[in-house]
């Protein structure tokens, strides 16, 4: 399985001229995901998507040795249909904005989901979201309640054409340590008064 880190984001809603990834939580940001990804020993190889709106975070991620594949960064969505078809396994698909990310995490979500559909993605209750005070912007409804997405997805690249919507299938786990992701100044905010 692959590990395919997404960071070529402007990260205009978090009102800094620093690359959101480069925050710092005891580290940057990103190196929590990596770190978290390269010590859960669930991938073969660990791949960050980048883009022109972050100079500075692929050229942090490369001293830190993780291969990059550059993307055109029109979007989270755009980007990662462009860069899947670069791949012919199970492509664990994760947000870089996660820093409470943790190895144990991920082999649970590794162990959920399985590869058989074409399109797993892992989602939080609303509910526990606004028990951490957390607001999100993007809700979907599933089984009548209320969910957001973490950043989260296990995707099959071999039955995924030509950005054509697919079946997706759903694990809601409402875990901390994949609720926060940083989006705004306000999560920046949050996680370092935890």
């Amino acid at each position: 399985m692959i590990g395919l880190v997404m960071c070529g984001g402007k990260g205009t809603r978090m009102h800094t001229s620093k690359e959101k990834l480069l925050l710092t939580y005891k580290n940057p940001i990103i190196q929590h995901v990596i770190s978290s990804l390269q010590e859960s020993g669930c991938f073969s190889k660990i791949v960050a998507a980048t883009s022109n709106n972050a100079p500075r975070t692929k050229e942090f991620l490369i001293n830190l040795g993780v291969f990059t594949m550059d993307t055109s960064g029109k979007g989270y969505v755009y980007d990662l249909n462009q860069i899947l078809y670069n791949f012919d396994e199970p492509v664990f698909v994760i947000s870089g904005d996660l820093p409470l990310l943790d190895p144990e995490i991920i082999k649970q979500i590794v162990q959920k989901t399985g590869t058989d559909d074409t399109w797993t993605t892992v989602i939080i209750s609303k509910e526990f979201l606004e028990s951490l005070s957390l607001k999100q912007e993007y809700t979907i409804i599933y089984n009548k309640k209320q969910y957001s997405y973490s950043g989260i997805s296990i995707v099959d690249p071999t039955k995924v054409t030509n950005m054509k919507p697919v079946n997706e299938s759903y694990v809601i786990l409402d875990d901390k340590r994949i609720a926060l992701n940083i989006n705004t100044k306000e999560d920046y905010d949050l996680l370092c008064a935890s």
